[in-house]
């Protein structure tokens, strides 16, 4: 499988152009929402990724390599390429993500978590529980007096 195929590597390099024009124009950073998720599938690593710098191989986004403590920063495609796992495993790319939240909402729900994993059932579940309210057409219906 390839890990970074060309819609992707095309969506990660105009969010990291996004992002240094904004720089460069002292405007507000952008918060884009990951387009690539990266997961060891014999462990809890896993890495959201909203850039791509210029060199092809430095994405920035949020690392958590399940130890508790997921962070915001830079990775190394050709390292995470790299990696060997048991029974001839590597790294994986989930092809059925998509991303629905600023990288700025995963960040703070898995720093609260403690992982990527946890924030997404987090997310997922508040989610759901909005789209699925059904505010109430009177006030009668929520239970009161009028």
């Amino acid at each position: 499988m390839t890990l970074l195929p060309p819609e992707l590597r095309h969506a990660l390099r105009a969010n990291h152009i996004a992002h240094r024009a904004a720089q460069r124009a002292g405007q507000a950073e952008p918060d884009p929402v990951p387009v690539l998720k990266l997961f060891n599938p014999v462990g809890a690593a896993t890495w959201l990724a909203t850039e791509l710098d210029r060199d092809g191989d430095t994405l920035f986004g949020l690392a958590d390599l399940g130890f508790g403590y997921p962070e915001l920063g830079s990775f190394s495609l050709a390292e995470i390429m790299g990696v060997r796992l048991p029974f001839g495993l590597r790294i994986e790319r989930e092809t059925a993500f998509e991303g629905r939240f600023p990288l700025s909402v995963y960040a703070e729900a898995a720093r609260r978590t403690g992982s990527i994993i946890h924030a997404e059932q987090l997310l997922g579940f508040a989610r759901n529980v909005i789209a699925n309210r059904k505010l109430p057409d009177s006030p009668e219906e929520e239970g009161g007096d009028g």
